[in-house]
């Protein structure tokens, strides 16, 4: 017969929450996770506020702050009865899960409870269609979970899907349920299959006002050829005069202007809302990174003054970052990297001091990549490249960065015009997959 706390983590362990999501995540991922939801801004009208409150308050909690935590999530709860204009709704579910788990965590078993039976009054209230599928409202929130740590895409579409067949009159649903599946097809080279191109622009025009929808969708029409460049200079007069958010359309239309226009546009573009918003971190950010693909794939010549620019900005993002700084120091040492004999050295001292720290294995595979393209472009060691690429290839960990590494290594093997080709070979033949 189990005791009254074993009976009460078995209720806990069956809810719908972020507690019980298998989310492991480590330290910097969440930190970079928050940074991300700061940056999304709180301005009245967003809908997903009530689901934004909810994830930070479950990253300050992993994050050992039990006090934010339970204010963001209390800022959830005023935000979901802000949204829906009632007190009361399936909405709810998620909400108060974190709140009984919180609770249960700080040792308040009778609160935990009290969130508990609310749980169980919303489940009888508002039952899902069948025992096998969730609520379409959880179903929401954990696609908009995933897709904020940059989960499984097309898991994330799935569990939209489900929800938008089960509620198909939630616009804000269908219109990321599209982004999902877009950012499922970021690398193609081609853009999107037909059928989910349809059904963007059918999203589009349900939900003229989301601009990011419209950034995107605007993005995969040039990527079919179609001539752009007015239409995004028209959407950049509506993303400047929107409140700053990285819902805004801004990042997408950046993209935009880098690839189809020009990254010196795109450059203007982001100092354009920066000096509109002087103080807001994420258009420093925006900005710095306008600067950074600048310089990196540079197509005409760099002035001083540009690369000053480009500089200072990272210098302040990595300031104003604190938590997450990796990639904006890896970007200030590929700057660097392009200037003078002494900006060379202090690439080269960013990279050693980075290659010193103590650094989780996502961050070091990050590393490694980058320091070896940075040993083969800069410093024409091909040989020691090859083995910071071998480096990052090892680490079982699937990401976009392991890949570059693991191709540049077969590409590499295949030219066969390498000393090192044996070694390759038999590294990549005992290569073990995550």
């Amino acid at each position: 017969m189990m005791s009254a706390a074993q009976t009460l983590v078995s209720r806990l362990e069956a809810l719908q929450c972020h507690f019980t999501w298998d989310l492991d995540l480590s330290r910097s991922l969440l930190s970079r996770c928050r940074d991300k939801l700061i940056d999304i801004g709180t301005e009245n009208g967003n809908r997903w506020l009530g689901h934004i409150y909810n994830l930070r308050g479950f990253i300050q909690y992993k994050l050992g702050s039990n006090e934010d935590a339970q204010s963001f999530f209390n800022k959830a709860t005023e935000a979901f009865s802000q949204i829906k204009n009632t007190d009361e709704g399936p909405w709810l579910v998620v909400n108060y899960g974190n709140l009984a788990w919180l609770h249960h965590h700080l040792g308040d078993q009778a609160e935990s409870e009290a969130y508990l039976s609310k749980v169980d009054a919303l489940n009888k209230k508002y039952p899902s269609q069948s025992q096998e599928e969730l609520h379409p409202e959880i179903y929401a929130e954990k696609a908009y979970t995933l897709m904020t740590f940059n989960g499984d895409m097309n898991l994330v579409a799935d569990y939209f899907q489900r929800a938008i067949e089960m509620q198909p009159d939630m616009v804000e649903w269908n219109s990321w349920h599209v982004l999902a599946l877009t950012y499922a097809y970021k690398r193609s080279s081609t853009g999107l299959e037909d059928d989910i191109f349809k059904k963007m622009r059918i999203a589009q025009e349900q939900d003229p006002e989301n601009l990011d929808l419209a950034a995107h969708y605007l993005w995969q029409r040039a990527k079919r050829g179609e001539s752009i460049e007015d239409e995004a200079r028209q959407l950049a007069t509506k993303v400047l005069r929107n409140p700053v958010s990285s819902y805004s359309g801004l990042k997408p239309l950046l993209w935009v202007y880098g690839k189809y226009i020009s990254d010196d546009e795109a450059i203007d573009l982001a100092e354009e809302a920066l000096k509109n918003h002087p103080d807001e971190h994420y258009l420093k950010r925006r900005a710095a990174l306008c600067y950074q693909k600048r310089v990196f794939f540079r197509n005409s010549p760099l002035t001083t003054s540009m690369l000053d620019r480009a500089v200072s900005l990272h210098q302040e993002v990595i300031a104003l970052y604190p938590d997450s700084p990796l990639i904006s120091k890896l970007h200030l040492a590929t700057i660097y990297a392009r200037t003078s004999h002494d900006g060379q050295a202090k690439a080269e001292q960013i990279f050693q001091e980075l290659l010193k720290s103590d650094l989780e294995l996502e961050d070091n595979q990050l590393l490694y990549n980058y320091y070896a393209q940075h040993l083969y472009h800069q410093k024409q060691d091909g040989h020691k490249s090859i083995r910071y690429h071998m480096e990052a290839a090892k680490i079982q960990q699937q990401s976009f960065f392991r890949k570059s590494s693991i191709r540049i290594l077969e590409n590499i093997r295949d030219g066969r015009r390498d000393s090192m080709c044996g070694e390759i070979r038999r590294f990549l033949a005992n290569l073990q997959e995550p």
